[in-house]
């Protein structure tokens, strides 16, 4: 390992990632103590798979991997559309189950739009991005992975891929009228989808995110009992696995959704505090990486990377009495190379 490949590290965020890990394998394990701990198994079998990707990635120069961008792209279209031809589960085709290993390819296919947007995107001058017929492309481009997103149906992870489609134009210059007009667009567009577009599970979630005690017994409760779990856990928490809300089974889904609330709980304020600033420093560095990066794919590649450092999907679970609670699952992909 050779002394520029140390230099071009990005140290920091190496660092936050691996703490990061590592306090969420220590709440995993105490999360899944009463299932075996299944739920740990295959998050360390994802770490594990993780570390050679990484370092893979790192060693291969991103224009190269840019080059294949098309290749990512076209393959994760496929999946997308393959994925919706499978049986559904909880309520939404979005996964493909091998064994006991669940993949989302709509997670996977975040990573080759990024790559192919900034490739597509890298080609073009400022100027030629601020025209109607290129930004009609580079729209395209986003519109049919989001709209088989849509269709599983998975209106989280979709609207991340509007997110970073965003944050990559507005790197690139992208002219101040077309973010004042889709500014003026969302806030017209919002109330319509809310009230004539939305199914009313999708209302719901919105309302009781807003006001839980809307329905305390029901969409709520979860809610309700992560709030009492953090506070349960003061300053500096019950104790590691000694937290009642936790292992009473106050929380559920407790090793996905409400994760956080059992580190608030055994871990207490002050851990909760340091994951923040470790989020708040891990995008912070992402930031710089993407401003200081030496050519425009770089810049855009980090942009697109940097909102999709917690890459996330909702899955919908039907309650005993007919209501809807939702987990959370997240896959961090850090490829940030300068």
């Amino acid at each position: 390992m050779n002394k520029k490949y140390l230099k071009n590290t990005e140290w920091s965020i190496l660092i936050c990632t691996i703490i990061l890990i590592s306090i969420g394998l220590l709440a995993l394990y105490s999360a899944s103590k009463s299932s075996e701990l299944g739920d740990l198994k295959k998050q360390v079998l994802w770490v594990i798979i993780s570390i050679p990707v990484l370092i893979i990635t790192t060693l291969v120069d991103y224009k190269i991997i840019a080059k294949l961008s098309i290749g990512f792209y076209i393959l994760s279209i496929i999946l997308l559309i393959a994925v919706l031809l499978t049986s559904a589960i909880n309520g939404a085709t979005s996964w493909f189950n091998i064994g006991t290993i669940s993949i989302q390819p709509a997670e996977l296919a975040k990573i080759a739009v990024v790559l192919f947007l900034a490739n597509i995107m890298s080609k073009m001058s400022k100027e030629e991005i601020n025209k109607p017929i290129k930004l009609a492309m580079i729209l395209g481009i986003v519109l049919l992975p989001v709209v088989l997103i849509v269709l599983q149906p998975d209106y989280g992870t979709a609207m991340a891929y509007i997110v970073a489609t965003v944050v990559m134009l507005y790197v690139s210059g992208i002219k101040k009228r077309y973010i004042i007009t889709a500014f003026l667009l969302v806030i017209i567009a919002v109330p319509i989808l809310y009230f004539f577009v939305l199914p009313e599970h999708a209302k719901l979630r919105i309302d009781v995110y807003l006001n839980p005690y809307l329905d305390p017994r029901g969409a709520g409760y979860n809610i309700i009992q992560s709030k009492l779990a953090i506070g349960a856990g003061k300053l500096f928490g019950q104790g590691w696995m000694k937290g009642t809300q936790t292992h009473l089974g106050f929380l559920y889904p407790k090793t996905t959704d409400f994760i956080f609330a059992v580190i608030g709980e055994e871990m207490g304020f002050i851990t909760c505090c340091s994951i923040i600033i470790l989020y708040i420093t891990l995008i912070t560095r992402a930031i710089t990486v993407a401003k200081t990066a030496k050519d425009d794919l770089g810049s855009y590649i980090a942009a697109g990377i940097v909102r999709n450092t917690n890459i996330s999907c909702f899955r919908k679970y039907r309650n005993d009495n007919g209501t809807f609670t939702y987990n959370r699952c997240a896959i961090t992909i850090y490829k940030l190379w300068r």
